[in-house]
């Protein structure tokens, strides 16, 4: 390389060269240890895709055959057979279901059928003559407007306890609700009724089902969404954008529209204000954890994806990464604390799909929004290899402090010692404009530590911040074999103190 003009110039402008190149061998070797680490832990098998296949997986769900079928972004659906194959690239084939569709975001098998939340309505599949093709195709329901903008996504849940499909629209141009219900989340049901249960919603990425049947979706960071989030969809409530609100007289069920959120606000003093404004359960710091909050899944493998039994899986988009999330009710509403979990996605994670055997499925794409991982979409297995990882499994709330419940024992001296830990706490700003920084920093003290069992201590801290994200270094902490923990920071979204 030869590099001409001002001297100093150019000695800044190699510096920079060689700043950067070192900060990229630094970050690739940080990456090779951690995906080494993790395949410790999890092994990840990957399905060879045909290359005259497209696929940019937007749902997932197994067939009554015990197939796995993939939706995509472009309109078909997809059987895998022999998903559960120790050699997919052998034995597994992408037989077309249906075709013809339009950006199908989630489908349910239930009864014969398979649901399919496509961006204009709810249709149901069915394959009559057992060729392995739909021949038979019903519009469901057809409860909402499109205004033919690029952003205007519908994400389906599975069928709920009470047989209902949950549907989150996304804004117009994800900002503002053009048409009638965009900014809206429905209930359907498989014979068509229609009801509208939610309002408040900006730009969805997934959504799912928690251990006790309860409904929570991913929304993403933009107006009124300070950060990524995992909000509780419970009926009647507001989630927190007011775009939508303009359509409460199309949804007399609803009752009144909320009060409008104050600009430059905070989360939980807006909360307390707006009876129906319900938070985010647990908020992803931005770019520490995700920059696209994307699919949600519960692990309902009873220990077989390893020691996170009932805890939500959540991926982000943008990262390729899978979160782990475990939440509480607390005063009767529920936050909780994400932890990083799973990295190196081959594309940007979309859906997720935990079979009951233990085997996480994860659909990639990155069309149009990049990721980091390269490839343009993907499919892949991973599984629990029966190694636990030393973890905090759970971080509990409690009217002074946090207990932390640890994977396995820990050693007392490290876990007992507060130099072990370090906590921070902020917050974000309820706001119209795009975004917000971390604001309102502060720092509690950790003013006691106590044992309560072999795997659990409790923190006590002093200068606990309702309405705050507490994020929690542990990098001191030690199991009692000696082993630093896999991932040493939680996030814990504080909107409730617990009562004494």
């Amino acid at each position: 390389m030869v590099v001409t003009g001002n001297p100093t110039t150019s000695y800044i402008f190699m510096h920079r060269i060689i700043l950067t190149l070192l900060t990229v061998c630094l970050c690739a070797s940080v990456a090779i240890a951690q995906s080494t680490e993790q395949s410790k832990y999890y092994r990840t098998t990957t399905f060879e895709i045909p290359e005259d296949i497209v696929l940019e997986a937007g749902g997932l769900d197994f067939l009554p055959n015990g197939e796995l079928a993939v939706s995509t972004r472009r309109g078909d659906i997809y059987r895998v057979t022999h998903p559960f194959s120790a050699d997919p690239a052998k034995e597994s084939e992408f037989e077309p279901f249906a075709s013809g569709l339009h950006e199908v975001l989630g489908i349910a098998a239930r009864d014969g059928w398979l649901y399919a939340t496509q961006r204009c309505e709810i249709s149901r599949l069915k394959d009559e003559d057992g060729d392995g093709r739909a021949d038979l195709f019903e519009t469901v329901a057809v409860p909402w407007e499109i205004n033919g903008d690029y952003h205007e996504y519908a994400f389906g849940s599975k069928f709920d306890k009470d047989g209902y499909i949950w549907a989150p629209l996304c804004l117009t141009g994800s900002f503002s609700s053009q048409v009638p219900f965009r900014g809206w989340c429905f209930r359907i049901s498989a014979d068509g009724e229609v009801i509208p249960t939610v309002s408040g919603i900006r730009s969805p990425g997934g959504i799912g089902i928690n251990a006790h049947g309860d409904v929570f979706y991913t929304d993403n960071q933009g107006p009124w969404n300070g950060t990524c989030g995992l909000k509780h969809l419970e009926a009647g409530k507001f989630m927190g954008h007011p775009g939508g609100n303009r359509w409460y007289d199309l949804a007399p069920n609803m009752g009144p529209e909320p009060k409008a959120p104050e600009s430059g606000s905070r989360f939980h003093l807006e909360a307390e204000k707006i009876p129906e404004y319900l938070p985010a359960a647990v908020l992803f710091p931005y770019d520490k954890m995700g920059k696209s909050a994307s699919g949600v899944e519960l692990d309902r493998s009873g220990g077989k994806f390893g020691p996170f039994a009932d805890q939500m899986l959540v991926g982000d988009q943008s990262h390729s990464t899978v979160m782990r999330v475990f939440m509480e009710k607390i005063n009767g509403r529920y936050q909780g604390v994400c932890f990083p979990f799973l990295e190196g996605i081959a594309s940007g994670t979309l859906p997720l799909l935990m079979s009951d055997s233990g085997s996480l499925f994860v659909g990639g794409t990155n069309r149009g929004w990049g990721s980091r991982g390269s490839a343009p979409y993907s499919l892949e297995r991973i599984e629990w290899t029966g190694e636990t990882p030393f973890e905090i499994e759970e971080m509990r709330a409690q009217p002074d402090g946090f207990e932390l419940e640890f994977t396995m024992a820990y050693d007392a001296k490290s876990a007992m010692s507060p130099d072990s830990y370090q906590l921070t706490t902020y917050t974000y700003i309820y706001q119209s404009s795009y975004g917000s920084p971390e604001v309102d920093h502060t720092e509690p003290k950790i003013t006691r530590i106590e044992k309560i069992n072999d795997k659990t201590v409790r923190l006590t801290i002093d200068g606990l911040q309702k309405g705050h994200v507490h994020e929690l270094h542990s990098p001191g902490v030690r199991s009692a074999t000696g082993e630093k923990l896999w991932h040493d920071v939680a996030y814990y979204t504080l909107n409730q103190i617990p009562k004494k």
